[in-house]
C-alpha cells in the first residue's frame, strides 16, 4: 500500500484540468426518440404511400386517404416500438457500478469516481482493479491482463517506467503511476472512437428497394397504357385518375416492411430466452445470409483462464511430486493467474500439502516464487519460475529442448525445483495454456456444416493460433496480421485496426460477415460487420457496437441466431413471393380488365378491402412452421421476380375465368365485381399455402396462427358478400363453389410450382 501522504494534484488543479480535458469517459451520442420515429417514414415504401396519400387528399378521396394514413402509422409504430424495446434491454445490460479510483489529491490518498480523473493525477492500482486511465508507472510491479484491449491471452508484467492502458485488469501486485490520458484520448477511448465511423448497410433495405423498383416499373407501364387508352377512348381524366391511384396503392408492398419487422421482432424475443439479445433487428436477417464468421480467440473460443495443459516430470520424479512442489511455491492469496492454475491442477492429486513456513511471491527481478517447508527433519525450498532461471540454480543443462517442445503448442512454460536450502533439484516443467471453451469445437463444426466459414482472429502468435485452430477443427491456412487480404482460416498477430479492415476486405469480396468478440479492440469490427456478436464477458463498448449480445456463456447463441435467422428468411421468402405474385395478379387484372372490358372489374373500395383481407392476414407468416436452410441464404431478386411472374400468370388465368363465369351466369356488374373480389381473396390465401413450401404444399403443417387467420378471413369476406355489406350480395352456393374451385386449382398449380420454387432455395 502507498504511504498515507503523497505528492499529487490539489483539488483546484484537478477542477481546472477537468474543465480543460473533460470527464474520463467515452461519451456516447444517443439520437432523440422523435427523430428515430420520424426515420421510419423515410424509406422507399413510405415514400410511395406518402405520395399516394397526397394525391388522394388533393382529389378529396378521404376514406382512401385515411386508410393509407393508418397503414403508414401502423408500420412506423411497429418498427419503432420493437427497436426501442431492444435498445432499452441493452441499456439495462450496460448498467454497472461506478468505478472508483485511488488518487492522490491534496497530499492524501482518496477514493474518487474514475470519471473525475485528469492527466497528471497520481493513481495507485492493486490486485483486482480495473485500470481507470492510461498510466505511466513510477513505482511498483504488477501483472496485468490486457486481453480486452490487445487480444493477448497471457497476462504481461509491468514495472516502473512502463505504460499501463485503461480497462486492463491487475492480476498481481501493486503499483503507482501518473495519468497520461483520459476519456477519448486514452487507448480505450481511441479504440471506442473508431466505432463511430463503422457500420454496414442493411441488406434488408436493399432487398425492399429492389422489390419496390420492380413493382414500380410494372405499375408505371400499366398506368401509362391505361392513360393512353383513356385518351384514345375519350374517357374523362376525373374518372381514370382515381383508378390509376388505386392501381398504385394495390402495387405498393404496404405490409412488407411491417411484416419483416414483425418476423424479426418475434424471433428476437425467442432468442432472448436462449441468451441472445438482439440490438438491431436487421441482424436476424443478416444471420441467415452470414457466409463468414470472424471469431476472436481469447475469451470467445477459449476461456481466457490459464490452466495446466501438460506436466513433464524429470527422470525419477512422479507427476504427483512435481505438482506438489509447484503448489508449495504457489499461493491463492496473490490472485496470480499462474498460481491459481497450478493450485487447481494440484488439488486433485495432492490434496494435503505440508505446512509451509514461508512464502515468497513471484518477483519480476528474480523471475521465481518460493515456498519453504520441512521434509525429513530438514528445511526444504520449493521453487517455481522461468525455466532458464530455475535450470541455472539447479545446474541443469538439458532443459531447453523440452521447454521448446512444450512452448511449440503456444503454452507458457514454467520450471519447478525443490530440495534442501542451497541444494535444489530440477523436478520438471509445467505447460500452462488458455483452455478452449467446452462448446466451442461443436459450435464451430455445426456452423461449418451450415455453410459458414469460421475464421479465427487473434493477437497471439501463429503457433499458438494454429494449435487452437487445429483443436477446434477450423479449416484454412494460418496467416499473420500482414496478410489480411489473403483467404485464411486463421489470422494471428492481429491488432485492433486490423480486425476492422479484415471485415471490410471480406465485405468488398461480397461476403456477409459476422464477428464475435469481447474486448474494446473488437468494437469497430463488431459494428462494421453485418452481424457483430458481443460474447457474454464483453466490455460495454463491445456490447454497444454489436448487433447481437450473448448473455449466456459459450457460443451456442451464435448458432441459435443463424438457425433462427434462416427460419425468418424462409418465412419472409414465402411472404415476399406471395406479395409479388398478388401484386402482379391484381395489377394486371385491374388494368387488363379495364382495357379489355372498358369497365372496372373490381371497385376501388374493394381493392382497399383486399389489402386488409390478404396483406395483414399473411403477416401471420411471421410465426409459420418452417425448416431452416442448410446453407447461407441470399436473396436472388431476378429469380424471385421471374418465379413470381410464372405463378402470377397462372392465377391471372384463374381470376379471368372467375370473371367469365360471373358473366356467363348473367350476374349484374356489381355482383361480378363482388365475385372477382372473393376470387382475389381466396386465391391470395391459397397462394400463401402454395408458396410456403418449396416442395408440395402438404410437406409440412402450417403454423396455427396462419390456419386460424385464414379461416377467419374466409368467414369474414364470405359473410360480407352473403350479407351484401360494402359490396353487392352473392348467393351462398356461389361463394362455396368458388372456394372449392380455388382449392382444386391450387392443387393443380402445386405440380407446376415445385420445380420452379426449388431454384430459390437450397432447402
Amino acid at each position: 500500500m502507498p504511504e498515507n501522504t503523497c505528492s499529487g494534484l490539489s483539488s483546484d488543479e484537478a477542477r481546472q484540468r477537468l474543465a480543460q480535458y473533460g470527464p474520463n469517459a467515452v461519451i456516447e451520442e444517443k439520437p432523440k426518440n422523435w427523430l428515430l420515429f420520424l426515420h421510419k417514414f423515410w424509406a422507399p415504401v413510405p415514400w410511395m404511400l406518402e405520395g399516394t396519400l397526397i394525391l388522394e387528399a388533393i382529389l378529396g378521396r378521404w376514406p382512401e386517404a385515411i386508410i393509407i394514413t393508418l397503414l403508414l402509422i401502423f408500420n412506423g409504430v411497429l418498427g419503432f416500438s420493437q427497436e426501442r424495446k431492444a435498445q432499452s434491454a441493452l441499456e439495462l445490460l450496460k448498467e454497472r457500478l461506478r468505478i472508483q479510483a485511488r488518487a492522490c489529491r491534496d497530499g492524501q490518498w482518496q477514493s474518487i469516481p474514475a470519471a473525475d480523473l485528469v492527466p497528471g493525477d497520481l493513481v495507485h492500482v492493486r490486485v483486482g482493479d480495473m485500470v481507470p486511465a492510461d498510466l505511466h508507472l513510477s513505482d511498483g510491479g504488477i501483472l496485468v491482463d490486457q486481453s480486452a484491449l490487445t487480444g493477448e491471452s497471457m497476462p504481461v508484467e509491468r514495472a516502473a517506467g512502463d505504460s499501463l492502458y485503461s480497462a486492463s485488469v491487475v492480476r498481481r501486485g501493486e503499483a503507482s503511476g501518473e495519468v497520461t490520458a483520459t476519456g477519448a484520448k486514452s487507448y480505450f477511448g481511441k479504440t471506442a472512437e473508431l466505432v463511430r465511423g463503422a457500420g454496414a448497410k442493411s441488406h434488408l433495405e436493399e432487398l425492399v428497394l429492389s422489390i419496390v423498383r420492380y413493382l414500380v416499373m410494372m405499375d408505371v407501364i400499366l398506368v401509362a397504357a391505361i392513360l393512353i387508352y383513356a385518351a384514345a377512348s375519350h374517357v374523362p381524366l376525373a374518372e381514370i385518375l382515381p383508378f390509376a391511384l388505386i392501381l398504385l396503392v394495390a402495387s405498393v408492398p404496404v405490409a412488407l416492411p411491417a411484416t419483416f419487422t414483425l418476423a424479426t421482432a418475434i424471433s428476437s424475443l425467442h432468442l432472448v430466452h436462449r441468451g441472445v439479445l438482439v440490438t438491431r433487428l436487421a441482424a436476424v436477417e443478416e444471420a441467415a445470409a452470414m457466409s463468414d464468421l470472424c471469431s476472436d480467440k481469447t475469451g470467445t473460443l477459449t476461456q481466457n483462464r490459464l490452466s495446466l495443459s501438460q506436466a513433464k516430470g524429470w527422470p525419477g520424479v512422479e507427476e504427483t511430486e512435481l505438482l506438489k512442489m509447484a503448489a508449495i511455491a504457489s499461493d491463492s492469496a496473490t490472485q496470480d493467474p499462474i498460481d491459481l492454475a497450478v493450485l487447481r491442477a494440484s488439488v486433485a492429486q495432492t490434496p494435503h500439502l505440508p505446512d509451509r513456513q514461508q512464502f515468497v511471491p513471484f518477483d519480476p527481478a528474480t523471475k521465481r516464487s518460493e515456498g519453504v517447508f520441512m521434509q525429513d527433519g530438514a528445511s526444504w525450498r520449493a521453487l517455481k519460475g522461468s525455466p532458464q532461471i530455475i535450470a541455472k540454480l539447479c545446474g541443469n543443462t538439458d532443459w531447453e529442448q523440452a521447454t521448446t517442445d512444450l512452448a511449440a503448442g503456444g503454452a507458457r512454460v514454467l520450471a519447478v525445483a525443490a530440495g534442501p536450502d542451497g541444494q535444489p533439484r530440477f523436478f520438471g516443467l509445467l505447460a500452462l495454456a488458455d483452455p478452449i471453451r467446452p462448446d466451442a469445437a461443436q459450435v464451430v463444426q455445426q456452423l461449418q456444416e451450415l455453410g459458414v466459414q469460421v475464421r479465427m482472429v487473434t493477437g497471439d502468435s501463429p503457433q499458438t493460433a494454429k494449435n487452437v485452430a487445429t483443436a477446434l477443427g477450423i479449416m484454412g491456412s494460418v496467416c499473420d496480421g500482414k496478410a489480411l487480404a489473403e483467404d485464411c482460416g486463421v489470422y494471428a498477430g492481429v491488432f485492433p485496426a486490423d480486425k476492422f479492415h479484415l471485415v471490410q476486405g471480406l465485405q468488398k469480396k461480397g461476403r456477409i460477415v459476422g464477428m464475435t468478440g469481447d474486448g474494446v479492440n473488437d468494437a469497430p469490427a463488431l459494428k462494421q460487420a453485418e452481424m457483430g456478436v458481443a460474447v457474454e464477458s464483453a466490455t460495454d463498448v463491445a456490447k454497444a457496437a454489436a448487433s447481437l449480445v450473448l448473455t449466456a456463456p459459450g457460443l451456442q447463441g451464435v448458432l441459435d441466431a443463424v438457425v433462427t435467422g434462416r427460419r425468418v428468411y424462409q418465412r419472409m421468402l414465402t411472404y415476399t413471393l406471395n406479395k409479388i405474385v398478388k401484386v402482379f395478379q391484381v395489377a394486371l387484372f385491374l388494368s387488363l380488365g379495364f382495357l379489355l372490358f372498358r369497365s372496372f372489374v373490381v371497385t376501388p373500395l374493394l381493392v382497399l378491402l383486399l389489402l386488409f383481407a390478404n396483406d395483414f392476414v399473411t403477416m401471420s407468416l411471421a410465426e409459420d412452421n418452417v425448416r431452416p436452410s442448410p446453407k447461407p441464404d441470399r436473396w436472388d431478386i431476378h429469380t424471385l421476380v421471374f418465379s413470381s411472374l410464372v405463378v402470377a400468370f397462372a392465377w391471372l388465368i384463374y381470376i379471368f375465368a372467375v370473371y367469365g363465369v360471373g358473366r356467363s351466369l348473367g350476374l349484374p356488374l356489381a355482383s361480378v365485381q363482388t365475385l372477382d373480389f372473393l376470387g382475389l381473396v381466396f386465391s391470395g390465401l391459397a397462394n400463401v399455402f402454395l408458396v410456403r413450401e418449396r416442395g408440395h404444399l402438404w410437406a409440412s403443417v402450417p403454423g396455427r396462427f396462419l390456419l386460424w387467420a385464414s379461416l377467419a378471413d374466409i368467414l369474414v369476406v364470405g359473410g360480407l358478400a352473403a350479407m351484401g355489406w360494402l359490396m353487392a350480395p352473392l348467393p351462398m352456393p356461389i361463394i362455396v363453389g368458388l372456394l372449392l374451385a380455388t382449392m382444386v386449382y391450387t392443387l393443380i398449380l402445386d405440380q407446376i410450382k415445385v420445380p420452379l420454387l426449388r431454384r430459390l432455395t437450397s432447402a
